[in-house]
């Protein structure tokens, strides 16, 4: 196997050129076909653009959900944020599609903040440091636009006392051997991270318990968190009576550098919503792209757009005008658009959102309370 074959995607650490159809076959997971996007359009009138993209690109038991919804069976979304640190723009990717799918199926969503594994994976992270970026991420999952009468954030160090509850009924069902197989935990992996899974889990089950009937749930989440559901959740959902959760998986919005996602701890490749918007524009300047040597080399040769960071920027969350995405492809490749004035409107459609984001970002400061689950 060659290096280009290589890559690894784990909860923890995405590393090597993902390829998607081999991360299908290695999970077990299904591949959105047309025909479910044809049920997308008849539900709800249209196919959201990271829809056709394939930016969501792999489902489980998605089928189920769309046609059990239309028999007038209700869902709920699920999904969350590991606040290591602050926001960066790859994770508003699911967060901007599951807005929508909120608001084209009126369902309720649970927002879950796993406070307590960043803390308990991260050597040097203290409580305070992980409850505090609780915070600062929520702020930015409110500036989004989620309905407050339909969408449950929680902390899972501060809403533990119903979450345990749930965690231990999943626990009795787990055993070490079984996170060992599906997360590598070793002898050395400190007990709290090997619990963690079963907390994980529990939201996938939380609506049911909170609205005592059964409710299924949909996730959607980059495919790294993918081994919760298919290794803990789904297995023990049958042993516990509740329905099995679904999901709908994205790919990773790459980071600014030369392969690999977008991460925070990589702080250069990556645009935080809490950045100033000059410093944000810098480093779209100075971002890898998929252009040429020489401008001349650019014009005779053509870019290419398909190992660009900054073309996916467009395609994932900044151009979702198909034609005028269509338009800065072709332009790329026959040579007619350079890079630098390729990276100078990226970073104005860049500098215009996160000027908006952080407006509403410091109005979320007075409505925190409306969107909190408490004990």
């Amino acid at each position: 196997m060659n290096n280009k074959d290589e890559f690894n995607v784990t909860p923890w650490d995405v590393t090597g050129e993902v390829n998607y159809q081999k991360l299908i076959a290695k999970f077990g997971t299904k591949e959105i076909t047309q025909n479910l996007l044809d049920q997308f359009k008849r539900i709800t009138g249209e196919v959201h653009p990271l829809l056709n993209r394939k930016i969501f690109f792999s489902h489980r038991d998605l089928d189920l959900i769309l046609n059990n919804y239309e028999k007038g069976q209700e869902f709920c979304l699920y999904t969350g944020r590991g606040p290591s640190g602050h926001t960066h723009i790859g994770h508003l990717l699911a967060w901007k599609f599951t807005q929508y799918l909120q608001e084209k199926f009126d369902v309720e969503l649970y927002f879950q903040m796993t406070d307590d594994e960043k803390y308990l994976h991260i050597p040097n992270m203290t409580l305070k440091q992980t409850l505090g970026y609780t915070y600062e991420n929520v702020l930015d999952i409110i500036a989004m636009g989620f309905d407050s009468k339909k969408t449950h954030i929680f902390s899972d160090i501060e809403y533990g006392k119903t979450m345990y509850r749930i965690a231990v009924e999943i626990a009795k069902h787990i055993t070490f051997s079984t996170t060992k197989a599906v997360f590598g935990f070793k002898d050395s992996t400190n007990i709290g991270m090997v619990f963690f899974p079963a907390l994980q889990a529990a939201t996938c089950f939380l609506p049911s318990i909170l609205k005592n009937k059964k409710i299924p749930c949909l996730i959607p989440a980059a495919i790294d968190q993918d081994p919760y559901w298919r290794g803990i959740a789904r297995f023990v959902a049958p042993k516990i009576n509740l329905p099995k959760p679904a999901q709908i998986h994205a790919k990773f919005l790459p980071g600014l550098g030369k392969g690999g996602k977008m991460s925070s701890s990589n702080p250069n490749t990556a645009v935080f919503t809490t950045d100033d918007v000059d410093v944000a524009e810098k480093k779209i300047k100075n971002s890898y792209t998929g252009g040429r040597d020489t401008i001349a080399e650019q014009k005779r040769l053509g870019g290419r757009p398909d190992i660009c960071p900054i073309y996916d920027y467009y395609k994932f969350l900044f151009e979702y005008d198909d034609s005028k995405l269509k338009n800065i492809y072709q332009d790329c490749k026959s040579g007619k658009l350079l890079c630098g004035d390729c990276k100078a409107h990226l970073g104005n459609k860049v500098k215009i959102f996160l000027k908006d984001h952080q407006r509403k970002r410091e109005k979320a400061k007075n409505v925190v309370e409306k969107f909190m689950l408490r004990d």
